[in-house]
């Protein structure tokens, strides 16, 4: 048992676990660099210590550093949302060495599924569908051999790490080389691991992934599916639940393989297997041994509050449904509100928030780092908000969603709200008929975004007071706070 936890992170992810320490009746301990000092997580927490420079390297991927806060702090468990140190079995082993109950797997089932080739070995072995694909690659004519077997097109990718980083799609035999070279130089700066493997590139595919929970007792569930296939870059921008692609028997044969894999390597805590779909077929991606960005959508659905059973079962109680796991209820969309540029190929655009105002009404929820003018620096992650929008059924979920981003109102930086508002008008989204090539097959979405950008600040223009006014208010309070600090 624990009464104080750490919550290693930082932004909407941190915050989003302080309020769930807060409903749970435990304390929560924030930590912060030095450039989120301000950060709503810090304010309020029951705690803050302060962990380093702003460099993520020098504060929260420092296991020393979030290690020595835990003692000073006296937490006796550690959180470490997503990202960062979120699947870093050292220092999930590190917590568990200095007698901290980590919240998340156990070290072995991180290092079990975080080498890709290994893992698809032992999904092979459990029964899950993998892709058929190549074990880790020597030289190149090795791996030229390799892909003449697996057969064009194929991925070439890193075995460790995730997020599609150092991914090359290649297409004819001439390509390989180029590919090969360019995914170890990547997964050796990204992971510290050179080793690549190939899988067999699969067409028209759909990225759907299982919500698996699974307690201390042995007993594993599953909560639905989730579908993740708008993505730019390999990197997730919508998700929802449930997905147009699954019937109810294949969301029941991907549910069994998905408990089949986290039972494998021992799973312990709450974790996503994630799959390739494609013309009702499934296989075997990856599994992700961490809460995801996109939990909020399936919380919603199984009325589920996922973070803080993490915390339940970190703190040994078995899963709390008695027989079966709710029934789903309705449907669920997340969009992603980076600070990009949509009609740049997504730059990333960090700057000073002028205002900020969210969105709300019947059905909306977000979850967010800012709560009003703020600076979002370029050291970190883009992310700023999640809209999430539950309805009764996918038409009206799709309605709410862009209900809530006419009001969504981001002053200052660019954001993706514009291009999530022409997304959900799309046809095709509408239809269901979605690809992980969704993007690139749209082009004209971008520069919808643009102009849709234009329209809503026109209509916006006047609704809530002068940003300049809420700036100072802002700066005044901040003095005051800090002045209180000292």
């Amino acid at each position: 048992m624990f009464d104080t936890v750490l919550v290693a992170n930082r932004g909407e992810i941190a915050l989003r676990v302080v309020r769930a320490c807060r409903d749970l009746g435990l304390r929560s301990v924030a930590v912060y660099s030095d450039a989120d000092r301000l950060s709503p997580h810090v304010r309020l927490a029951d705690q803050a210590v302060a962990i380093g420079p702003t460099p993520a390297a020098q504060s929260y991927l420092d296991p020393a550093r979030l290690l020595a806060a835990a003692r000073e702090s006296g937490a006796q468990a550690v959180h470490p949302g997503y990202g960062f140190l979120s699947e870093n079995a050292a220092f999930a082993a590190a917590c568990r060495e200095q007698g901290l109950v980590f919240v998340g797997p156990p070290p072995e089932a991180i290092v079990a599924m975080g080498e890709k080739v290994a893992a698809r070995e032992r999904m092979a072995a459990a029964g899950v569908p993998i892709v058929p694909g190549s074990g880790a690659l020597g030289d190149d004519e090795s791996a030229a051999t390799a892909a003449a077997r697996v057969g064009y097109p194929i991925l070439v990718k890193a075995s460790s790490g995730g997020g599609g980083m150092g991914m090359r799609v290649v297409r004819l035999p001439g390509e390989l080389p180029a590919a090969l070279e360019a995914c170890r130089r990547t997964a050796q700066a990204a992971f510290g691991d050179p080793t690549i493997f190939l899988e067999r590139y699969v067409d028209e595919p759909r990225h759907v992934e299982i919500q698996v929970v699974a307690d201390g007792q042995g007993r594993t569930v599953h909560l639905g599916e989730r579908e993740c296939s708008i993505q730019r870059r390999h990197q997730k921008i919508v998700e929802e639940c449930p997905s147009t692609a699954c019937t109810p028997e294949l969301r029941e044969r991907m549910g069994a393989a998905a408990v089949r894999a986290a039972r494998a390597v021992g799973y312990v805590n709450a974790g996503t297997v994630e799959f390739i779909v494609s013309h009702g077929d499934f296989y075997f991606l990856e599994m992700n041994t961490r809460l995801q960005v996109e939990h909020p959508v399936t919380e919603l659905v199984y009325g589920v509050d996922l973070v803080a059973l993490q915390l339940r079962i970190a703190q040994g109680e078995p899963l709390p449904f008695d027989r079966e796991p709710p029934a789903p209820r309705g449907w669920a969309i997340e969009c992603r509100v980076n600070a990009e540029v949509p009609w740049r190929g997504f730059l990333p655009n960090p700057g000073r928030v002028r205002a900020y105002h969210e969105p709300q009404g019947p059905g909306v929820r977000v979850d967010s780092a800012l709560v009003g003018p703020a600076e979002v620096g370029a050291a970190y992650d883009p992310l700023i908000a999640k809209l999430v929008v539950h309805g009764a059924d996918r038409a009206q979920a799709i309605a709410r969603a862009r209900r809530a981003l006419a009001e969504f109102w981001v002053d200052g930086i660019t954001t993706t709200i514009p291009y999530h508002a022409v997304l959900l008008a799309d046809p095709d989204f509408a239809a269901g008929r979605l690809t992980t090539a969704f993007i690139e097959r749209h082009p004209q979405l971008a520069e919808s975004a643009r102009a849709w950008a234009t329209g809503q600040r026109e209509s916006l223009r006047g609704l809530w007071p002068d940003p300049r006014g809420q700036v100072a208010a802002v700066a005044a309070a901040t003095a005051d706070a800090e002045g209180g600090r000292r």
